[in-house]
């Protein structure tokens, strides 16, 4: 036996056979051979795509995204306040010595 060698799918790939199976014109093992994948992998690729379809039309990743940005703008500005004190320490323990 050769060595086992994984294939490695495109998302383009994985979502055209993950749609042809939500259509349910072909069979899984009809579409397995036709695109040359195990029909195990198809039905994971279909559940994903039925799982994460509604994330396409929602805008919670776009809230999600605008708390992460305002996020790390604070957590910026406290870094920022962080040197600044920082420095200033410095000079007043270099006035010490």
């Amino acid at each position: 036996m050769g060595p086992n060698i994984r294939k490695a799918f495109t998302p383009a790939f994985k979502a055209k056979v993950a749609l042809e199976a939500a259509k349910g014109v072909e069979t899984t093992g009809q579409l397995a051979s036709r695109f040359s994948v195990h029909p195990t992998q198809i039905g994971v690729w279909k559940k994903k795509l039925l799982e994460e379809v509604e994330r396409i039309f929602s805008d919670r990743d776009k809230h999600q995204k605008e708390k992460d940005r305002a996020f790390v703008d604070e957590l910026y500005k406290q870094i920022g306040k962080k040197d600044i004190e920082i420095e200033w320490l410095k000079k007043k323990v270099g006035l010490l010595e």
